[in-house]
């Protein structure tokens, strides 16, 4: 609620300046800890009956949030902004299945490197630009917003960055994408303190609709065809070494690359 109204206080001060704006705003709901409203709590009980409690509350954590961005989204309508204001929304991970989420076919969840953990949907709005309803199976990653955003904005995009702009998928010009992106690594990796991993990392890599999976650092290698497989359903890992053995190099340039960046603080003599 408070940032909601912040934001909505934000937006009504840069509608009398009449000038360009950005705004980056990061819920943290519907994260930990679980607290919806008590109100919100009983709607959904009233509307669900036998619902278990944990679920009950996440889905009225995330409906609440759902509802403080519509009053964001109607603050841009009441200004008369929203023709002219690009709004993105996505999430950064998938649902946590032990606070009561439900990453629909997607296998497993929040902390893991199988798609229900990794996958998750984006909406853009951007009226008289970006049809209503309209959709596109373009892969992208969180780094992709900004190159995007530089385009929407008439910038240059920077060079040496990662991230590659999907503004054509945006407005239905036809989406090339397929054959960049199978020509491209989607690197995931997540390091844990503490002795759940041992000081080592969970991995996962994919290039075009094939996916290599360590999500343990204690177990083998798994390969999943996305394509056919988008369930992750069947490791094939044994029936297609010659693949395993590619993406494995290629999962160890990425390791190669980001141990090379330096992120301590260097030992003064």
């Amino acid at each position: 609620d408070v940032f909601t109204a912040w934001a909505c206080d934000y937006l009504t001060e840069r509608a009398a300046e009449a000038k360009p704006f950005f705004l980056y705003l990061a819920y943290n709901a519907p994260h930990d800890p679980v607290q919806p409203p008590e109100d919100w709590l009983a709607q959904v009980k009233a509307r669900q009956p036998g619902i278990t409690e944990k679920r009950a509350r996440l889905v009225a954590l995330i409906e609440h949030l759902d509802s403080g961005i519509g009053r964001v989204l109607d603050t841009l309508d009441r200004l008369k902004l929203s023709d002219n204001t690009v709004v993105l929304f996505n999430s950064d991970n998938g649902g946590l299945l032990q606070s009561g989420a439900n990453n629909g076919p997607w296998r497993s969840g929040k902390t893991h490197m199988y798609e229900g953990g990794l996958r998750v949907p984006a909406l853009v709005r951007w009226p008289g630009h970006i049809a209503a309803g309209s959709r596109t199976e373009r892969r992208t990653a969180t780094m992709d917003l900004f190159p995007t955003c530089c385009e929407l904005a008439g910038v240059p995009v920077p060079k040496g960055i990662d991230g590659r702009s999907f503004r054509g998928a945006l407005s239905g010009e036809p989406d090339t994408s397929g054959a960049a992106d199978d020509a491209r690594d989607f690197y995931f990796v997540r390091r844990v303190g503490g002795v759940l991993y041992g000081g080592k990392t969970i991995e996962a890599l994919i290039h075009g609709d094939w996916k290599l999976v360590l999500d343990s650092p204690f177990a083998p290698m798994e390969l999943y065809n996305l394509r056919a497989d988008p369930a992750e359903a069947s490791d094939v890992a044994k029936r297609e070494p010659k693949m395993v053995g590619e993406l494995s190099g290629r999962l160890r340039r990425q390791v190669q690359r980001g141990g090379s960046v330096p992120w301590q603080r260097a030992e003064l003599p």
